[in-house]
């Protein structure tokens, strides 16, 4: 009798830096728990979605983490934070602000699965304005923008929530907004239909913004 392996899928990316490039040191780790007819599907997030056996999935995970990959959770969880590649260097476009913001939100439990961007200048090449979540870096400040889709007929941008915050401010005010989507929001509700529901201005009165 031929008993079938249990696999669970991981998300693996090489984490946020100068255009998150994997190295071959990276990629020969994935190599060692993939079998030879072990596909890897690379999403449009930035993250490479690997099937591994269920009884080595600590295991792998600590492997992965330690030669620098990032692994997150699949399904619906808040996705780690798509950037841009900090093409004008690691303090002018806020790469420790995006790496602080990823390492507090992804992975958090949501209605719906949830997916964050970044960028550190007015170019916008990590598409804030087009996720769920989106900040921009304008000079010292940050802007948030929420409700933004990327797919279907109702596709649309998001809407300016609140700008120039600082770090501090972002991050409370992201995590936030996510825990009144967590408490509010139906389940397999998306995001953006949450608000259309919910609205901005209930959003905004519930955390005391005017």
């Amino acid at each position: 009798m031929t008993t079938t392996t249990k696999k669970l899928t991981l998300a693996v990316n090489p984490g946020i830096g100068f255009g998150s490039k994997l190295t071959p040191k990276k990629l020969l780790v994935l190599a060692n728990y993939l079998d030879d007819d072990t596909e890897i599907e690379l999403t449009t997030f930035q993250q490479l979605y690997v099937q591994v056996a269920e009884e080595k999935v600590d295991q792998v995970i600590e492997e992965f983490k330690n030669c620098g990959l990032s692994v997150y959770k699949v399904g619906r969880y808040v996705k780690s934070l798509r950037t841009c590649s900090f093409c004008k260097g690691e303090e002018e476009e806020g790469m420790p602000v995006a790496k602080e913001l990823n390492e507090r939100i992804a992975g958090q439990d949501v209605p719906f699965t949830l997916r964050p961007a970044y960028t550190g200048c007015a170019n916008a090449c990590g598409e804030p304005l087009i996720n769920d979540i989106g900040v921009i870096k304008q000079k010292k400040g940050y802007d948030l923008y929420i409700g933004g889709k990327a797919n279907g007929m109702d596709a649309k941008t998001g809407q300016l929530f609140q700008k120039n915050l600082e770090p501090e401010q972002l991050y409370s005010l992201v995590d936030q907004i996510l825990e009144i989507y967590r408490q509010n929001g139906k389940r397999r509700e998306h995001f953006s239909k949450f608000l259309n529901r919910y609205t901005i201005a209930q959003l905004k009165e519930d955390l005391g913004i005017t």
